[in-house]
């Protein structure tokens, strides 16, 4: 038996959902939880999770997925890049089918560019080492689970005295839009289920200022009897009238988090504010390349023009990543946006909403 078949017993399943339902029994009002995970938002939609639960209990999904929460601007600037000769792109494959505002890295691929598909931070340190009369610069998209391994690969770079590497920084911190989200008058979320890997990253304790403002925390894993068991210790504390941080995926996640990687974020980045796909900029959300390592920073030291960006006047990718519409509430959905032929972002990436729904939802 493999250990996960533990996870997705139909026996146990069915039983954290029969507890989640004798829960919500006496409920006036139905409550609303939100996943900010992409991963979360895949196995809800992969395993039915909704259609187990009572009505009673509803989950949105939110901006959980860092490439559908990268802005067009960082697109744009990343298309502009791989336009010159002497630059080769290095990026992890979900980012190649983004639109951008009018192109898209597999479209300028199409048209000569070098971009390179790699599956580690450290691949695109080779390709600078193996080629060192050209600018490598890796795409680097993600939120304080992939910052450490990025910020890794630039202290590996310094080491080995490339000056030919460089990264295109956008990292996100999920805090800072789970308090905005949190306190949305449009948004009544009566809870969260946190990302787990973000927190193994961060530590549980992370999201304690979110729970100190009355909104109940659970950190949870992935598989079926996770989720559930993260909905159903969601709704104890509601029901109780706590509202505290648990943690629901010990078995991975600690309080305090990953001290080693914390301290490679505090030493290669810096806090900034961020633009978020749909929401805006937001405060003290973004890591941008420390100044000490800004001879690795793309942004910095390759200079590009880049157009205004502009979005696609149909996708209402913004509000799915609010969790305001699900994406059957999209127009384009499965007719115009398709996983071949994308609109928006969210069709894209394998954490999208989107995505997710087209494969598993309908």
């Amino acid at each position: 038996m493999n250990y996960q078949d533990d996870f997705r017993d139909r026996q146990l399943v069915a039983g954290l959902a029969e507890r989640i339902r004798l829960l919500t029994q006496g409920l006036k009002a139905p409550l609303t939880f939100m996943e900010v995970c992409g991963t979360h938002t895949m196995a809800i939609y992969q395993y039915g999770l909704r259609t187990l639960l009572p009505t009673q209990v509803r989950l949105i999904s939110g901006p959980g997925c860092p490439v559908c929460v990268t802005p067009n601007g960082y697109l744009d600037r990343a298309l502009a890049l791989s336009r010159l000769t002497d630059v080769t792109i290095a990026t992890f494959g979900d980012m190649l089918r983004v639109p951008g505002s009018r192109s898209s890295l597999m479209e300028e691929r199409a048209r000569g560019a070098d971009i390179r598909i790699v599956y580690s931070p450290l691949d695109a340190v080779a390709l600078a080492s193996k080629n060192p009369e050209r600018r490598v610069v890796f795409l680097g998209v993600g939120f304080e689970t992939t910052a450490p391994t990025i910020g890794g690969s630039i202290l590996t770079a310094q080491t080995r005295g490339l000056t030919n590497f460089f990264v295109l920084a956008t990292h996100k911190t999920i805090p800072g839009p789970m308090a905005l989200l949190a306190n949305d008058p449009e948004l009544t979320i009566d809870g969260y289920l946190c990302p787990a890997h973000v927190s193994a990253i961060i530590g549980a304790d992370a999201f304690l200022p979110l729970a100190q403002t009355g909104i109940p925390c659970v950190v949870t894993g992935f598989e079926p009897a996770d989720v559930l068991q993260g909905v159903e210790l969601l709704v104890r504390q509601v029901v109780e009238g706590r509202h505290e941080v648990e943690n629901q995926y010990r078995r991975v996640v600690s309080r305090e988090g990953n001290r080693k990687a914390q301290e490679i974020i505090r030493q290669l980045f810096v806090t900034a504010d961020a633009a978020w796909r749909g929401i805006g900029v937001i405060e003290g959300s973004g890591l941008v390349i420390a100044p000490a390592y800004r001879e690795f920073d793309a942004a910095e030291m390759i200079p590009v023009e880049v157009e205004a960006p502009v979005e696609h006047p149909g996708c209402r990718c913004g509000e799915i990543l609010r969790g305001k519409i699900s994406p059957f509430d999209c127009p384009l959905f499965g007719i115009v946006c398709t996983p071949e032929a994308p609109v928006g972002a969210c069709m894209v990436s394998s954490e999208g909403t989107c995505a997710a729904a087209y494969k598993y939802g309908r």
